[in-house]
């Protein structure tokens, strides 16, 4: 954890929870057997970072740009105004990055 951690909107912290466990499921399922992965979160003055980054074989995105997993992160990230990255890391091993508001884009609004 980096930065001053601190309460986040109920729906900010379940999607940040959300995104890390099926990011961390892709990891189980494509990564192979020896792989290992570090999850990191940062908390920014407007901003909540979810990074998960594994050493595993680097598999690909799908053409298609996303599988069913990533496409459904990115979902959940958009939702509240922030955006996901999900790549393949020089070498080997993925990165599924999300960047959150601390506070939603939908906050406020009738």
């Amino acid at each position: 954890m980096t930065g001053c951690v601190r309460q986040v909107p109920d729906e900010v912290d379940s999607a940040a929870y959300r995104i890390v466990q099926e990011a961390l499921t892709n990891v189980s399922r494509h990564a192979g057997q020896s792989a290992a992965a570090r999850v990191r979160v940062g908390y920014g003055p407007d901003l909540i970072t979810v990074q998960v980054d594994d050493d595993g074989a680097g598999r690909k995105v799908p053409p298609s740009g996303a599988g069913l997993g990533l496409i459904g992160m990115r979902e959940r990230a958009t939702a509240l105004g922030g955006h996901l990255v999900a790549q393949g890391r020089p070498g080997r091993g993925f990165t599924v990055r999300a960047e959150l508001p601390a506070v939603p884009a939908s906050a406020g609004q009738s």
